[in-house]
């Protein structure tokens, strides 16, 4: 009986080991590095920059870390406010995200809320950001309009 016991206490010690992995290897985690492409313009294609993205308070913001195709000292020209003339490494552009709990089939887990500044334009759009293992699909949006980015991670 004592071995009987043992078996279904360590069965259920597996099980729930094995299934708390999976879950914890299912979800993806938006923290990190990642590689933007541009998607405009003459460099359409190529890699862009390296972002980073942190918690802070229960939300997430990402900022430049590394400029791939301007000099590291480019400033943001066409910005407004506070960031006019600021350096473009080191900015913090996206702000305020937080993750909802919803996971798309296709996309992978949501994260929404915050805005997002495209030093390029100087404008701020809504964001919501999806990552799915090593690809983060973001997406701007400008009333009915929207745009969408697929960065992927730095390993």
């Amino acid at each position: 009986m004592k071995k009987f016991l043992a078996g279904i206490i360590i069965f259920i010690f597996t099980a729930v080991f094995l299934n708390g992995n999976v879950k914890a290897q299912a979800q993806a985690n938006i923290l990190g590095i990642w590689k933007t492409v541009a998607d405009e313009g003459p460099d359409k294609g190529k890699a862009k920059s390296h972002v980073e993205i942190f918690e802070k308070n229960g939300a997430y913001f990402g900022k430049v870390i590394k400029l791939l195709l301007k000099p590291q000292d480019t400033l943001c020209d066409k910005c407004k406010g506070d960031l006019k003339n600021k350096p473009v490494l080191g900015m913090i552009f996206l702000q305020n995200l937080k993750k909802t709990g919803k996971v798309d089939e296709d996309f992978g887990e949501e994260y929404a809320g915050g805005t997002i500044m495209d030093p390029d334009k100087g404008e701020t759009y809504r964001s919501k950001m999806w990552v799915k293992g090593d690809t983060l699909t973001s997406r701007g949006y400008l009333a009915f309009f929207f745009r969408t980015q697929t960065w992927s991670r730095v390993k």
